[in-house]
């Protein structure tokens, strides 16, 4: 019995059997306790199929009962397989109606079968509903659109399923003689979305469980094995590490440093939690978004507990949590105003344990989105008129980044201790974001006894501007690692190369339009257009099921309004609504009402997106050329001051986020701006010309991007 499911057998041994023997057999391999609920469904599923497929007894057919889907952390109720065709069935035992809830969700396992399950690439795949107690069924048998071999979601009620299975049979002109051989024991190779990689890893799955897991590409698992390590080394040498983990856009970065934290904080022998992690990120809305997805999964699988949200949202943020907020509860413990540079803990706000000293509970901190700490001069404003978030504690005269500070804080334990930080190159997007440099800075000048992992790929242009080896030069606690790298991009399933092409695109590199053709062929489309309408329409054609579609903008972007699109309202509440909200709420990113920004999404992801381009950043003679809109009614160059350089890297960096967050498909939106005259013959808006559009769209054109 593979552990993939409760139930295989062929069609003559599940016909043959008992209902209460297939129902025993169902119950043996589920994992809990089934609820009174679940056997009743079950029992009922297997006396309707031992009627339904009779005439196909003597067949080569199988049956599969509750075959797990670990990338979306649920199981299809049953499989059949019959003359060389899936059917995924997807019961509502005693529903009258079909809602639309239920065929996405039906639609979601055919969609995820023919993504990620190799050996039904290549099949028909044919999603069921079936509301027991509904009167009618499907009576166009449909293949879809996208030439996939996935026919559109089916209806039927019980008493219509036999009936359907031989219509469909009879449509596909499937003979007896075709036959899957080792379906159940197919490999399995899903790549996540955040959200959905968090939910299954809170339920003690492992990231192998729900990644692609290809050894000679993807490497993940050595990543997380080799971080593992180092914490035991730290742990048992009674040392102070560091480790820079890289990766390109979407390669798992965050997704290995939850798996780290989830490994480290519930392992079996970790019983006190006292060696256990914390997962921190500056990322507001993706620490909302993650909390409260892994607080409504955890509530609604233990409802009958009596556990209530506020307890899950409670757990959850145990070892999930703001930096800010860990950086100000450290703070508050020390001596304040700071005198002659020097940070010190008070003993008078601190306790100081045996073996902690004055450190955290926690051993290991794991910081996401590393290079977005905040630079000395940020950090010290902040603090000095008594910060923003909630932190009213005035520091006069504060001496450190954040970095040093934060490496600071976890220095206070006497034991042992492990920073981990998720770094990710060209991906500062906020004035004051001080980059990796600052933590290597640190290092070099204060921390000099802390041992420093690093990998190999910090030397790249997109880190401390390619200066790492030289900032590291003496520094003599240094190991580079290939362990810790991550090249593979698990977001696009379908072109791990896009990452390469944004680049490509925004550096002018020669290379793109061979780039495009490569993503564009290995399935993954990148389309343009000039009309927000069809843009929306493109979406709107491509999301099948439950995937989730989005408009994205820059954070300068200022002219939207005229295109019908609405900037998401800041507020970390928003960014939730926005991304777990389904298609029957118009706070969902699937209504293409109101656009996020790149600080809205970056650590997340959608499934198409379509990136609107305004006039901030614009194509000009062989290069970008940078704009900030007064508010009123004009923009003006983004100054070549040092100030200035470093807003237009991350106004640069804010594209290349907003280029890598759809992992099947982007449409890009290049508007016309607005060619009318006044009758006195000035222009109509001033602040849309063709001009300040024209020349970024020919740019994109140019590199063979297909327009819509």
């Amino acid at each position: 019995m593979t552990n993939r499911c409760l139930y295989h057998a062929a069609f003559k041994e599940f016909l043959s059997s008992g209902t209460l023997e297939v129902l025993g057999t169902l119950h043996d391999h589920f994992h809990g306790e089934a609820q009174t609920t679940t056997g009743e469904a079950w029992k009922r599923e297997i006396q309707l199929l031992q009627q339904v497929l009779t005439p196909w007894t003597d067949e080569a057919g199988e049956i599969i009962f509750e075959y797990d889907i670990p990338r979306l952390g649920k199981r299809i109720d049953v499989v059949l397989l019959l003359r060389g065709i899936i059917f995924c069935l997807e019961f509502k035992v005693g529903q009258k109606n079909a809602l639309q809830a239920d065929v996405e969700q039906v639609m979601d396992y055919a969609l995820d079968l023919k993504n990620f399950h190799r050996f039904s690439h290549d099949r028909i795949i044919v999603p069921i509903l079936i509301p027991t107690d509904y009167k009618r069924s499907t009576t166009d048998f449909i293949p879809s659109v996208y030439d996939d071999a996935v026919y559109n979601p089916l209806i039927t009620g019980a008493e219509g399923l036999q009936s359907m299975l031989t219509k469909v049979l009879h449509h596909a002109h499937a003979t007896a003689s075709v036959t899957i051989d080792n379906w159940i024991i197919s490999p399995y190779t899903p790549t996540p979305t955040i959200i959905e990689a968090a939910r299954t890893l809170y339920e003690n799955h492992s990231v192998e469980d729900i990644t692609r897991h290809e050894a000679d590409e993807v490497s993940t698992d050595a990543t997380i094995n080799y971080l593992l390590q180092i914490i035991d080394r730290s742990k048992r040498s009674g040392q102070k590490s560091i480790c820079f983990v890289t990766g390109v856009p979407g390669a798992g970065k965050t997704l290995v440093g939850l798996d780290v934290a989830i490994k480290q904080t519930y392992k079996e022998d970790n019983c006190s939690k006292e060696d256990g992690a914390v997962f921190l990120s500056g990322n507001g809305p993706l620490v909302a978004v993650l909390t409260e997805a892994l607080a409504r999964d955890n509530y609604k699988k233990n409802t009958e507990k009596g556990k209530r949200l506020s307890d899950s949202r409670r757990e959850v943020s145990e070892f999930i949590q703001i930096i800010h907020r860990y950086r100000d509860n450290m703070l508050a413990k020390i001596k304040n105003p700071v005198e002659n540079g020097i940070v010190e803990i008070d003993p008078q706000k601190a306790v100081k344990l045996e073996s902690a000293g004055y450190g955290e509970v926690e051993h290991v901190a794991i910081f996401d989105e590393a290079q977005r700490s905040w630079t000395h001069k940020r950090i010290a404003d902040y603090l000095k008129r008594g910060g923003t978030y909630g932190n009213k504690l005035k520091v006069p005269n504060f001496p450190f980044s954040e970095a040093e500070f934060l490496i600071w804080s976890l220095d206070r334990r006497e034991d042992w201790a492990v920073i981990i930080c998720l770094v990710g190159g060209g991906q500062e997007i906020n004035t004051g974001e001080a980059g990796i440099t600052a933590w290597i800075e640190a290092l070099n000048h204060r921390f000099k006894h802390w041992h420093v992992y690093i990998s190999n790929q910090l030397t790249e242009p997109e880190y401390a501007e390619g200066k790492v080896n030289e900032l590291l030069r003496e520094n003599g606690k240094v190991t580079f690692s290939d362990s810790l790298h991550l090249a593979v991009s698990l977001r696009s399933f379908r072109a791990e190369r896009l990452s390469s092409f944004v680049h490509a695109l925004l550096s002018f590199n020669a290379e793109a339009a061979d780039l495009y053709k490569d993503v564009a062929a290995k399935g993954y489309p990148i389309v343009l257009t000039r009309d927000m309408d069809k843009a929306r329409a493109w979406l709107r054609s491509k999301a099948r099921g439950s995937q989730q579609t989005g408009v994205l903008v820059s954070k300068v972007a200022a002219r939207f309004k005229p295109l019908a699109v609405n900037i998401l309202a800041q507020g970390d509440e928003n960014a939730v609504h926005w991304f777990l909200e389904d298609k029957t709420d118009v706070r969902s990113s699937n209504y293409l009402e109101d656009a996020a920004t790149e600080i809205q999404v970056q650590g997340l992801e959608l499934d198409f997106a379509c990136v609107l381009w305004d006039a901030d950043m614009r194509y000009i003679d062989g290069h970008w050329e940078f704009f900030k809109f007064n508010g009123k009614n004009k923009w003006t160059p983004v100054p070549d001051t040092p100030n200035g350089q470093e807003e237009k890297k991350y106004m640069l960096n804010a594209y290349r986020v907003l280029l890598t967050r759809a992992r099947q498909g982007i449409v890009i939106c290049v508007p016309k701006g607005n060619s009318r005259l006044t009758p006195e013959g000035f222009p109509e808006d001033p602040t849309r010309l063709p001009a300040f559009y024209d020349g970024t769209y020919a740019y994109l054109k140019s590199l063979g991007i297909e327009e819509i």
